[in-house]
C-alpha cells in the first residue's frame, strides 16, 4: 500500500459514512453529508496527483481508483433519487449516467483485454463530465437554499448538463475503441 491507494482506500471507507450522514435525523444532516462527499471528490483528484508525483502509480490503484469513484457516485446518485424519486430530471439524468459508467468499464476491461486499453485512456470530456458531476451532487446533497441561490434547481441542471456530457463522452470513448470493436466483430 502506498500514500495514493490508502488514500483511495479511505475514500471507500467514507462511503458508508456518507450514507449514514445523509441519513441522520439532524438538521446539519445535510451539512456533513455534503462534507464528506467533498472531501472524498477531493481526495480523489488527491491521490491521482500524489500518485503522478510520488512515482506511485501501481495496478491496484488502477482498478480501486476507478471503483472508489463510481461507488460513491453512484451511491450519491441513489440516495438524492430515495427522496426525490418523483423528479424525472433526475432519473433520467442518473439511468444515463450509471449506464455509462457499466458501459465505459466493461469496455475499457474489454479493450485491456485485448491488450488495447491505452486507446480508451480519460479524455477531456470524461473530465468535465466529471466536473459537472461532482458539484451537481455537491449542490443536491445539499439541498437548501444558500443565501438567496437555489442549489437543488442549480444542482438538478448541473447533473442534466453531467448526463449530456457523460453521453457525448461515451461517443468519445466508444469512437476510441471502435477500429478494435469493428476489427473483433470482423
Amino acid at each position: 500500500m502506498n500514500i495514493p491507494n490508502t488514500i483511495t482506500t479511505a475514500r471507500i471507507i467514507l462511503i458508508p459514512v456518507f450514507i449514514t450522514a445523509f441519513y441522520l435525523p439532524h438538521q446539519r444532516s445535510a451539512e456533513l453529508a455534503t462534507f464528506i462527499f467533498f472531501l472524498a471528490a477531493i481526495t480523489d483528484w488527491f491521490d491521482g496527483y500524489l500518485a503522478r508525483k510520488l512515482n506511485q502509480q501501481s495496478a491496484l490503484g488502477a482498478f480501486i481508483d476507478p471503483l472508489a469513484d463510481k461507488l460513491m457516485v453512484i451511491c450519491a446518485l441513489l440516495l438524492i433519487l430515495s427522496r426525490h424519486a418523483d423528479n424525472n430530471w433526475l432519473l433520467f439524468s442518473s439511468l444515463i449516467i450509471i449506464s455509462r459508467e457499466i458501459f465505459i468499464s466493461s469496455l475499457r476491461e474489454w479493450m485491456s483485454a485485448m491488450g488495447k486499453g491505452d486507446q480508451v485512456a480519460v479524455a477531456f470530456s470524461g473530465k468535465a463530465k466529471t466536473t459537472a458531476q461532482m458539484f451537481a451532487l455537491l449542490f443536491l446533497i445539499y439541498e437548501k437554499n444558500l443565501f438567496t441561490m437555489p442549489t437543488f434547481v442549480i444542482g438538478t441542471g448541473l447533473l442534466v448538463w453531467a448526463a449530456i456530457l457523460t453521453i457525448i463522452s461515451m461517443i468519445d470513448y466508444i469512437r476510441s475503441a471502435w477500429s478494435t470493436l469493428k476489427a473483433e466483430n470482423s
